[in-house]
């Protein structure tokens, strides 16, 4: 029986006829398949390359050096990646929103003398009341308390409490310090 299968595989290799004997569409269509073989096993090299550079994937290889905790490099994405670039973009947005509230409060506010601090460019400060800044900003944008906690943090505006809320704190005054 055994000789008899090997037999009958003989014969079927040997009715498969040459690939130069192929018409034009066959011949496009092993070509195709070659194609699709080839573009998946490319896939599946860059795949397997990328999950050794993942921390989550079982296949990462031990000599990626994990940051510790206290090193310069620790919490930040890798130089060169894509998480870094949207990071340097976001913080660019930010910055500029930042830019734009301090114009809205200069253009809104009232400006009074500042007693002699050089905070302003003309020795002027401007406030506004948290309800007013509110009530033209939402046309701007809809996140100004988060932009006015940065601005803060950058030391561009000061208020007082740790957070501004709409209606309860609508007479809170907003101070533009530069």
């Amino acid at each position: 029986m055994g000789t008899n299968s090997q037999s009958n595989i003989v014969e079927i290799e040997d009715d498969i006829p040459d690939p130069a004997q192929f018409s034009h569409d066959t011949a496009a269509c092993i070509v195709s398949v070659k194609g699709l073989k080839e573009n998946w096993q490319k896939w599946s090299d860059e795949h397997r390359e990328n999950q050794k550079h993942n921390p989550f994937s079982h296949d990462t290889r031990p000599s990626v050096v994990v940051p510790q905790r206290g090193q310069d490099d620790y919490g930040r994405p890798l130089q060169g990646s894509m998480t870094e670039q949207r990071g340097k973009d976001a913080h660019t947005h930010i910055s500029r929103e930042v830019e734009e509230l301090c114009e809205v409060i200069r253009n809104i506010g009232h400006s009074g003398d500042n007693g002699g601090d050089q905070s302003g460019s003309d020795g002027r400060v401007f406030t506004v009341e948290f309800g007013k800044l509110f009530e033209h900003y939402v046309t701007i944008s809809n996140k100004l308390v988060g932009i006015l906690l940065r601005a803060r943090k950058q030391g561009l505006v000061d208020f007082k409490g740790e957070m501004l809320w709409q209606g309860k704190d609508n007479h809170a005054v907003v101070t533009l310090l530069q």
